[in-house]
């Protein structure tokens, strides 16, 4: 499925008008448009799977921690469509040899950031492609975002962030592979 230009147009429209604004005025005559490519890249992750950034898996015999830290990020709140971001930090421990491209990591999350979407989500769903198609001993997946919609609206309060967590398999069973690969994020 593609974005539908014409129908975003319209609503951009409609929200100009709807807020006061002329939309027919010299600076927002493109307006509609140009917020229709806008939402067509940002929300390219709709169309996605995540889990097809895991297909390619390359033998390694390492059974230990692979982390990729700070990884930064945009995505769209759901509830009021404006921008959420922040870094996110993604940890695994392969089994049988199955290790994956570092950077499909990043891939991956990117994709499940570029839809409308909650920050619970995006660090259960990261967790869950991992744990499903690569089947480590356990993934952990930490995301901190500071949220537009706390900061330019409603509570208004600047630089507050949000931190949620995801544990699988191992890391969610064992507290001091936990407490140490958590410690190795914040580093």
């Amino acid at each position: 499925m593609a974005v539908d230009h014409e129908k975003i147009q319209q609503a951009v429209r409609m929200i100009l008008e709807a807020v006061g604004e002329d939309p027919d005025r010299e600076g927002l005559i493109e307006t509609p448009a140009r917020v229709a490519r806008m939402y067509e890249e940002i929300f390219q992750g709709m169309f996605i799977d995540p889990t097809e950034y895991f297909k390619v898996i390359f033998s390694e015999q390492h059974e230990e921690l692979v982390l990729v830290k700070d990884i930064p990020f945009y995505s769209t709140c759901e509830h009021h469509l404006v921008p959420f971001f922040g870094t996110a930090h993604v940890a695994y421990i392969p089994k049988g040899g199955r290790v994956v491209g570092l950077s499909k990591l990043a891939r991956a999350l990117e994709a499940v950031c570029r839809r409308p979407q909650l920050q619970e989500r995006i660090t259960s769903v990261v967790a869950n492609s991992i744990m499903d198609e690569l089947q480590p001993y356990g993934v952990a997946v930490v995301v901190e975002a500071e949220h537009m919609c706390m900061t330019m609206r409603g509570v208004k309060k600047p630089g507050s962030k949000t931190v949620t967590s995801a544990v699988r398999g191992c890391f969610e069973k064992d507290a001091a592979a936990r407490a140490e690969v958590f410690s190795l994020m914040k580093d």
